[in-house]
């Protein structure tokens, strides 16, 4: 049976294929060509059969997000698929799944890569989204090197001194540093890459979270994570769903004025954080 007999659809290109990421293409993704990348075939396969099962028309490719080579074939693959409308960038190593350069290469570098390659192949009037993190916004870099950081192209930003003798010290520091330079990398493209495509390009930075990854981070600092959603005004988590009703405002019509910035969504967190009321640091 054909479910649909429309041609040249709008693509949505979804970069990790975890439950965030996926809730995001949902709510988008109707009517329009998905393309699913991710570095597990398995998941690829166990969530492309879901899609397609729930009338979703759905194509899969395996990736390596480290490697810029296969993020730059993802691109052109969904390019030859009709329009690219739609990027969504979720993949990512979190601090207690990984090592700082790990964190460093995936989600910083690996992302940046990213947004380059897709910024070569975004149709007009598209719009993408990295998906960050409330920790951007839990270590402030100084403005010399924030400036330092967004002017530094991206094969080039692990060499960078601040990089080498921050980031690296612990996943913890890696992590945020990552996160905040994700904040900066959609600024730089929607100035730069992105403007000349007529194509915008934002960041959400969700809090805490309840999907199946971030169960490594609760059993790994289930305190400090409890404190969090104690102190802040939400007092309590979120769900992937609750993102991507945010997700589906920022690449959606209504905001087409919008590029080059973030939406923290955190339930207070950050907010308690900067008023003295939670004590990230004990």
């Amino acid at each position: 049976m054909i479910f649909d007999r429309n041609e040249q659809k709008a693509v949505v290109a979804l970069l990790g294929a975890g439950s965030m990421g996926t809730a995001i293409v949902r709510r988008i993704g109707a009517g329009k060509k998905i393309l699913l990348g991710d570095i597990s075939e398995k998941t690829l396969e166990r969530v492309g059969d879901d899609f397609r099962h729930c009338g979703y028309d759905v194509e899969t490719v395996q990736v390596n997000a480290l490697k810029k080579e296969s993020v730059e074939a993802f691109a052109r693959k969904a390019a030859e698929l009709g329009p690219v409308m739609y990027f969504i960038d979720t993949a990512g190593a979190s601090p207690n799944q990984a090592k700082p350069e790990h964190i460093v290469d995936l989600d910083m570098v690996g992302t940046g890569h990213a947004v380059d390659a897709f910024g070569e192949v975004m149709a007009e009037g598209g719009a993408g989204l990295i998906i960050s993190s409330q920790a951007a916004y839990m270590y402030p870099i100084p403005n010399d090197i924030e400036l330092q950081l967004v002017n530094t192209p991206t094969a080039q930003l692990k060499g960078v001194k601040f990089i080498q003798e921050v980031a690296m010290q612990n996943s913890g520091l890696a992590y945020m540093i990552a996160k905040r330079m994700n904040h900066l990398q959609a600024q730089r493209a929607a100035a730069t890459s992105w403007r000349k495509q007529r194509a915008r390009i934002n960041t959400i930075s969700p809090g805490i979270i309840v999907t199946p990854l971030a169960y490594d981070e609760f059993r790994a600092s289930g305190e400090g994570y409890q404190a969090m959603i104690d102190a802040s005004a939400a007092q309590r988590v979120a769900t992937s769903d609750e993102i991507a009703d945010a997700a589906a405002f920022l690449l959606g019509e209504h905001a087409r004025f919008i590029t080059g910035t973030d939406l923290l969504i955190d339930g207070g967190v950050i907010a308690s954080i900067r008023t003295g009321e939670f004590k990230l640091w004990q």
